[in-house]
């Protein structure tokens, strides 16, 4: 499975980077603490083995003994892991020290020379390993020389226990230490991050059209970015306005034409060609509506639609409702208005009017006797705006059809079909939706989810 936090990644990949690096840290203190402990054993063992050499004493009979007794008196206990041994070349006799009890080392019989320290692993009294240190060291004699062989060894598991004990204790402060630092990687991640977030709160405040550029104060490594998404907002910008000049340019170049057909229309009313000025002044009106239409478009794309204002819905309603019952076809009507004060939509004013004049105005014109309005807050950031009437509701299969451009369900009644076809402009452009059902009373029901004010966020840098 892909992580797609990248803080998350990043946190995730550090952590194992730390958990190899204290795995690696753990096993090379381990070791660092063996060769130190075996060395200061290798360093006893050696000062054991002087002694050793300097107790020595040869008897009238030729025998010799150990006549100063070892400093360490676990020398003196049977099998305590410290051990003394002195063998002579060339004969058999050996002694060696209390510890050993009644066993003996059997020690390699390669050649030594004299004083020469050489360091063995060899076989103990039951089943140890021992760490052996021995050296042959010559005695002048009464009888002339004699050559003894001297070790000193120590039961290896001394060494592994401590080797043990400390492992033990590593573990815990390792882990500790691991924490901190994927403590410490945590707050550097979020700390390394934070120039994104600043990015994307800058990105907010101008599709909210509190700024129309992201701030240029951000670290070196994310100004190619920052740059690249200034220079695409500059482009956007310079070919709305392009666009919209055209659109403009269209308008004014269509104006004239419209008004002299219009002129031509009277005066064919005025010789009695009713039918023929009747039809060139409905393709006029609807030539008209089509220019309005694209004007109104270019208007929600000269704002971008991220340049978000802030509408009272309430105050908006209640001046189309009072607009709209001055009318023939809504004087008649009883309004029930419900809608909570100070509920506002992220829209501009004037968009919003065009957009709820053409929904009430159609309600007004297909109600019997009443016409509902009733707003509240819903889900995922809207506003859900339900407009409703008594009237005869609109075949079902008919319902997916209402809102397209030019459609007209009733050829009888006035009108061009492109009322609800801007209204479902408006609404694409701010990310709205509107819905079309039957109520089972009789009548046509209209939802519209206006977007909500969106947050605006600060930037901290």
């Amino acid at each position: 499975m892909i992580v797609q936090s990248l803080r998350l990644r990043l946190l995730l990949w550090a952590s194992g980077a730390v958990a190899v690096a204290l795995v690696l840290a753990g096993i090379g203190l381990t070791t660092l603490f063996d060769r130190h402990v075996e060395r200061r054993v290798q360093d006893e063992l050696a000062t054991y083995l002087r002694q050793l050499s300097g107790g020595i004493e040869f008897a009238v009979d030729g025998s010799f003994s150990v006549a100063v007794p070892m400093a360490d008196p676990r020398f003196d206990v049977a099998f305590s892991g410290l051990y003394w041994q002195v063998e002579e070349d060339g004969t058999a006799f050996a002694i060696h020290s209390r510890s050993l009890w009644d066993t003996r080392i059997a020690l390699p019989t390669d050649p030594l020379d004299v004083g020469v320290i050489h360091r063995h692993t060899l076989p103990g009294p039951g089943g140890a390993t021992l760490l052996v240190q021995e050296r042959r060291i010559v005695f002048p004699t009464n009888e002339g020389e004699r050559s003894l062989r001297m070790m000193v060894a120590i039961d290896r598991s001394d060494l592994d226990a401590a080797s043990t004990d400390f492992a033990g204790e590593l573990v815990p402060s390792l882990g500790i230490l691991g924490v901190v630092l994927v403590l410490a990687v945590w707050f550097q991640v979020r700390m390394g991050l934070r120039p994104l977030d600043a990015i994307r709160k800058g990105i907010n405040l101008v599709r909210t059209g509190t700024a129309n550029r992201l701030p240029a104060n951000q670290p070196r490594e994310v100004m190619p970015l920052v740059e690249e998404v200034n220079d695409l907002l500059g482009a956007q910008e310079q070919a709305v306005e392009r666009a919209r000049q055209r659109a403009g340019d269209l308008a004014h170049g269509l104006k004239t034409p419209l008004t002299i057909l219009q002129g031509d229309a009277g005066r064919l009313r005025a010789r009695g060609e009713n039918d023929l000025a009747g039809e060139i002044e409905g393709l006029v009106e609807t030539m008209r509506r089509h220019v309005d239409r694209e004007l109104n478009r270019a208007r929600l794309h000269e704002k971008g639609v991220m340049q978000v204002r802030v509408a009272d819905l309430g105050a908006v309603v209640e001046k189309i409702v009072r607009t709209v019952n001055r009318t023939p076809a809504g004087k008649n009507r009883r309004w029930m208005v419900n809608i909570p004060a100070d509920l506002a939509t992220g829209m501009d004013e004037g968009d919003l009017v065009e957009l709820l004049g053409n929904l009430v105005d159609n309600a007004a014109k297909w109600a019997r006797r009443e016409v509902m309005v009733r707003a509240a807050p819903a889900m995922g950031g809207y506003v859900q705006l339900m407009i409703e009437d008594d009237g005869p509701g609109v075949p079902d299969e008919a319902l997916a059809k209402l809102g397209n451009r030019g459609v007209r369900l009733d050829e009888q009644a006035p009108g061009n079909g492109f009322g609800l076809a801007i209204v479902r402009d408006i609404l694409a452009a701010y990310g709205g939706n509107i819905t079309f059902s039957n109520r089972p009373e009789g009548g046509l029901c209209v939802q519209v989810d206006l977007p909500a004010c969106p947050p605006v966020l600060p930037i901290k840098s």
